[in-house]
């Protein structure tokens, strides 16, 4: 535990600011900062980061807090773990006990591979320094590769020994449950036999964007053509291959710095270019680019240079992967390295200067770069020309600037020979047929958020029955987010759509279960709007706040000053969060919702009152009072499913 005044010291150190530009991208805005969220995926900047008040915001999605509250928020960490991390920052000294085994086991799950996959780099670490099989094989294999002592301390580089079960045997030995050592893939479990996965392999931790270990590559030594090169830990609950990049964490401020990333292949490239002294690069880890891990760079930069080997089958493969990055509208280039080179060993042969020249003097803009490979290709084959030129222009057809589209398409049309016009023609073609694409994943989209957005209806029978203390948080929505769109329905043809907005859903939602305000004021306000409404009109702010009505005028200023605070809701482990500001999706059906389980509970509890008023004879009379009392009981569980499905 952290005592209070080393807490405070934290805070008082944290500066917001530096915080998330270790994550984010910041651009200064005035006195604030702006930049792309990390929490959903955005285009155009609405992340803002305010020094003076130390919070930020993002108007797209509604998350807001302070520095530790960012730091939780982005890496899933619990509020203990989150002053860690800023006090590793701002070197503050934390004096916290040797986690143990009991210890362990009181944290949750994810925090429990978290403390498992720390203590196996640092287990591997040890392993290669100090054992004499870890300094004889491992240590001597990163030597011949060229690292450096600081480098492979950097990098936390290690070493797992032939021995099948050591590692799984200390950490056991040490309290570390089975569980946690399967579950993050470092040992196996099978027919009762506990061994390790990565025995006799160098390893390389794979680093979380905060900096935790969270996943390991590990490469055979040995010559074995049954057994794979390199493995890597299995995915788990912390960690996804596709969401990550080897060497994020220690490129991402440089990558700021430059406003540029590196992308390369493997984990020794990525290793000695840092060591080469180019920092701001990372490794797709061998795999072809996911949205996810380029939303990840994206975050720090626009601009993105692969480094290729010269392998020309593998290059045409990662085509694919770089078409999403285009997609994202990021500028690619392209660095080919001389035959039989790739940056693990050329960066070794140069010095940083002459390594920093050779890739500015021969990056290549993809798109030319693409069309001239598949060019030597065809040749002059007609057919193959033909399908290089339809490759091209897909590439083309997906960058979002319109005027970078017609400056490349201008280019091609000189380098491939062929008219401008044919070149739109395929394009416009090509665009065609993905929009009708994503039209029909919206009309299916909308279809399933209509169908968990709209709420279930009162039964008829339900006469005066009121809810006043829901009534003021419907009031509240319809006035002050009236005009805001909560959803799209189907409009009249197969593929149209109709936007609805807060306002039109409270007022149908309102109307279509005939349901009354009990509170006067309230009742005064939801009929004037509606009125309104139902002209085409939608009343501003100033309509209410300067209503001829003292009673109105009042409480719409009183809803108009205060902060939208989001619905407290309650986690499957039984701790209250508050969901993000944004989610109007979320909390104007949740506000229904709740309005209506408040009557229909309301109404079962006055079904009661009737049972025990029933005299013994009227069976008639009880059983239509027990089948009434059925139905809202029924209705207030789907209301209740509604609810909880809509905030998961």
């Amino acid at each position: 535990m952290i005592d209070q005044e080393t807490v405070n010291r934290i805070i008082d150190r944290a500066d917001i600011a530096e915080v998330v530009q270790d994550f984010v991208n910041l651009k200064r805005r005035g006195v604030n900062f702006l930049g792309l969220c990390p929490f959903h995926g955005e285009k155009s900047p609405s992340f803002t980061v305010s020094p003076s008040k130390g919070i930020y915001k993002c108007f797209g999605c509604g998350k807001a807090g302070n520095a530790v509250g960012f730091v939780m928020e982005h890496e899933q960490l619990t509020y203990p773990e989150a002053l860690k991390y800023l006090a590793r920052k701002y070197q503050i000294d934390v004096k916290e006990e040797e986690v143990t085994a009991e210890q362990i086991e009181q944290k949750n799950h994810r925090e429990s591979m978290l403390i498992v996959t720390s203590v196996a780099q640092k287990y591997f670490s040890n392993i290669l320094n100090n054992d004499k099989e870890g300094k004889a094989v491992g240590l001597s294999y990163f030597k011949e590769r060229g690292f450096t002592h600081e480098t492979i301390e950097k990098f936390q580089l290690g070493y797992s020994t032939e021995n099948r079960t050591a590692f799984t045997d200390y950490a056991l030995k040490n309290g570390y449950k089975l569980e946690y050592l399967t579950s993050t893939g470092l040992s196996i479990d099978k027919n009762d036999y506990r061994f390790d996965r990565f025995a006799g392999r160098v390893m390389f931790p794979i680093h979380a964007l905060a900096g935790n270990p969270i996943a390991f590559g590990g490469r055979i030594l040995k010559k074995d053509e049954k057994t794979a090169k390199y493995l890597n830990s299995p995915e788990s609950e912390i960690y996804h291959k596709s969401d990550v990049l080897y060497g994020i964490y220690f490129a991402k401020k440089e990558i700021v710095k430059q406003d540029k990333c590196y992308m390369v292949e493997g984990y020794t490239d990525v290793i000695s270019m840092h060591q080469a002294g180019i920092e701001n690069v990372v490794a797709s880890s061998g795999t072809s680019l996911t949205e996810n891990q380029i939303r990840l760079v994206k975050r720090f930069t626009d601009n993105l240079t692969i480094l290729y080997d010269g392998d020309a089958a593998g290059i045409k493969a990662s085509f694919r992967g770089i078409d999403l990055v285009l997609e994202q509208g990021m500028n690619v280039k392209v660095v080919l390295f001389p035959n039989g080179e790739d940056p693990d060993s050329f960066s070794k042969k140069m010095s940083k200067r002459e390594l920093k020249e050779f890739i500015d003097e021969n990056e290549n803009d993809f798109i030319r770069f693409k069309t001239s490979l598949l060019l030597e290709d065809a040749q002059n084959d007609p057919v193959k020309k033909a399908g290089l030129i339809s490759n091209i222009v897909r590439s083309i057809g997906i960058i979002p600037d319109p005027i970078i589209r017609s400056v490349y398409i201008k280019e091609c049309s000189t380098l491939l020979n062929v008219q401008e016009d044919a070149l739109y023609a395929e394009i416009n073609r090509i665009m065609f047929q993905k929009r009708e694409v994503d039209r029909k994943k919206q009309f299916v989209d909308s279809q399933q958020q209509i169908k968990q957005i709209q709420s279930t209806p009162l039964p008829g029978f339900i006469n005066e029955v009121y809810a006043e203390t829901n009534e003021k948080e419907v009031i509240s929505f319809l006035i002050k987010f009236g005009e805001l769109e909560l959803f799209e329905e189907p409009g009249e043809d197969a593929f149209s759509t109709h936007s609805v907005s807060v306002a039109e859903y409270i007022i149908k939602e309102i109307l279509n279960d005939d349901l009354e305000f009990k509170n006067l004021i309230f009742k005064q306000i939801f009929e004037d709007y509606t009125k309104h409404f139902q002209k085409g009109e939608i009343p501003d702010n100033k309509y209410f706040i300067n209503h001829t009505d003292e009673k109105i005028r009042t409480l719409a200023a009183n809803i108009f000053t205060e902060n939208y605070k989001p619905s407290a809701i309650w986690t499957k482990g039984g701790k209250k969060i508050e969901t993000p500001d944004k989610t109007l999706k979320v909390d104007v059906p949740r506000a229904i919702n709740s309005y209506k389980i408040n009557i229909l509970q309301q109404a079962i509890v006055a079904k009661d009152e009737q049972l025990k008023k029933v005299l013994p004879d009227e069976i008639v009379l009880t059983d239509e009072i027990i089948k009434q009392k059925q139905i809202l009981t029924e209705a207030k569980l789907k209301l209740f499913g509604e609810t909880n499905r809509s905030i998961n």
